[in-house]
């Protein structure tokens, strides 16, 4: 089983109940310390309390193992709005708000997210012809053909 493996299943067992989940979870080496950086989502949120906690029961257990040298540094954080989205979990959580969406042959699309399917997404599209007013239009996403999805975060 590799480290990654392991650092996995730790992390997992100590997130605080059923509505969080495992985003990453990557070990950079840089420096003199190594930094293992653990993103954790929720579907209402995630509190800095609750990184906190699950920074501090992983970290007890990596050093209670000795997984790790002597000095490392643990990130435990939340994806930011600018980090792709990269599970169904993500996406559902995300009904309602725009997406930008990039296919991986490079054509992008912004458009509002309405279902998640389990191999798709649902979003609404607004075409704009020449000369006529926008039209909305609900186009169907395959998960397989997306190479990134981000939030568009609107000011208004």
């Amino acid at each position: 089983m590799s480290l990654n493996h392991i650092l996995e299943e730790i992390v997992t067992k100590h997130l605080p109940d059923d509505s969080h989940f495992l985003v990453d979870i990557h070990l950079v080496e840089k420096g003199t310390k190594p930094q293992l950086k653990v993103l954790i989502d929720s579907d209402q949120g995630v509190s800095i309390e609750n990184c906190a906690l699950v920074s501090r029961l992983v970290g007890e257990e990596i050093e209670a193992k000795g997984l790790l040298p002597d000095a490392y540094i643990l990130e435990v954080s939340s994806p930011g709005v600018d980090f792709p989205l990269d599970s169904k979990r993500q996406y559902t959580k995300n009904i309602g708000r725009n997406l930008k969406v990039t296919y991986l042959n490079g054509k992008e699309i912004e458009g509002k997210l309405l279902e998640v399917g389990s191999s798709e997404i649902k979003l609404v599209v607004k075409t704009k012809e020449k000369g006529k007013k926008a039209q909305e239009q609900e186009i169907n996403v395959p998960f397989e053909q997306i190479k990134k999805s981000i939030v568009l975060v609107s000011f208004k």
